[in-house]
């Protein structure tokens, strides 16, 4: 008996400094308590918003309700080379929810168990949409140039390499160069990767000034980096010297007549946005984002988006992954066709042809090889006749 309890007493003494060593390295390179490292990667996509601080987004004062139609989707359709039922496609695909919305009107309208209109849903690399809509907002006040050096605004971040020649406009079209890669493997083994670095962080000013080596001259190669954006929301912050969350919600989210409140997750509260990723919102109001890119920049008589800027967006000025076009944070995988594309299978699709915009969000894995198959999908129900 005295053995066992000496045996239980040294595991657990163990196991103690284990923990104080991986607490004391974490905190060194500004990651969460290992707990909270854990929960973080072990969760699925849709419940990550409340596993990192975050900032919360005021919605509008009197939200935009929009009207209502049904429309049945189809009975079947072709995904990956196989016809599946439409519910099982939504379950093959992980869905949360999915929305269309036809001429201003929302004509279908479903949630997963469990989810309600809302419910507060991650948006991955959508927000790096959202980020752009508030630069070109700053580029429409004069108070930013696109020609403009990322150091003008940070000089003590300067490097005396081609770090000090990355611009606005490099960093919106994935053009920077940073060396920070987007690649990284799913699991615990992709947690010590740079990318996931600057996810978990609780200091992003931090990250940034360890990360400042390129991988390429800017403007010579075009290749999606997060951390691309992640340089343009500390511009925001910046300029506009508030938090992007407020700036959001004052410029953009109310003005476009959210329904509800969003969030923005941050490094540390009252710290900095990871606007790279991380902006969480009901399905409904994410519609309203795609809603502004088709009617012009404007949510009823508010202008939130300058015609010139809706411009930049809508046209795709390189080619990134899946040979898509790709310009200002926004995708194109088909002509005409703007997206806003997030990690895990959130989508935000837009065909101005047919006056249709589609909001899908889901749980994809990481490894998972969805997005040109969904994509597809989407064209075909964005182009169906309600």
């Amino acid at each position: 008996m005295k053995r066992l309890i000496k045996i239980l007493r040294n595991t657990v003494i163990s196991l103690l400094v284990i923990y104080l060593a991986l607490f004391g390295f974490l905190k060194v390179v500004r990651y969460p308590d290992p707990l909270a490292t854990i929960k973080l990667g072990l969760a699925p996509a849709s419940k990550t918003p409340t596993l990192l601080p975050w900032h919360v987004i005021d919605p509008a004062t009197a939200p935009i309700n929009l009207p209502t139609a049904v429309e049945k989707m189809p009975a079947e359709v072709m995904y990956k080379k196989e016809t599946l039922t439409w519910d099982k496609w939504l379950t093959a695909t992980d869905s949360n929810a999915f929305l269309v919305i036809r001429n201003g009107v929302l004509t279908h309208e479903w949630y997963k168990d469990g989810v309600t209109q809302s419910s507060q849903l991650p948006s991955y690399s959508v927000a790096k949409t959202m980020t752009s809509i508030m630069i070109g907002q700053l580029i429409n006040q004069g108070k930013i140039k696109e020609s403009d050096y990322f150091v003008n605004y940070f000089p003590d971040l300067k490097t005396g390499t081609t770090f000090d020649k990355v611009t606005i406009q490099s960093l919106l079209d994935m053009q920077a160069g940073v060396g920070v890669s987007d690649n990284y493997p799913s699991g615990p083994s992709g947690w010590g990767v740079a990318i996931a670095q600057m996810y978990a962080s609780t200091d992003v000013d931090w990250f940034l000034k360890n990360n400042r080596k390129m991988s390429f001259d800017p403007g010579t190669k075009s290749e999606y980096m997060s951390v691309d954006t992640q340089m343009l929301g500390m511009i925001i912050k910046k300029v506009t010297n508030m938090k992007v969350a407020d700036y959001f919600s004052k410029n953009v989210w109310q003005p476009a007549g959210a329904k509800y409140p969003a969030t923005w997750n941050v490094d540390h509260i009252g710290g900095t946005e990871k606007t790279f990723c991380c902006f969480n919102a009901s399905a409904i109001d994410y519609a309203k984002i795609g809603m502004l890119i088709l009617n012009g920049g404007y949510a009823g008589p508010n202008k939130i988006i300058d015609k010139t800027w809706l411009t930049r967006m809508t046209t795709p000025v390189t080619k990134l992954d899946r040979n898509w076009g790709y310009g200002a944070q926004v995708w194109h995988p088909y002509p005409g066709i703007t997206m806003a594309l997030g990690l895990h299978g959130q989508f935000i699709f837009v065909n101005p042809a047919t006056r249709t915009v589609i909001v899908k969000l889901s749980d994809n894995p990481t490894d998972s090889d969805h997005e040109s198959d969904t994509a597809k999908v989407l064209l075909d129900i964005s182009n169906l006749k309600s």
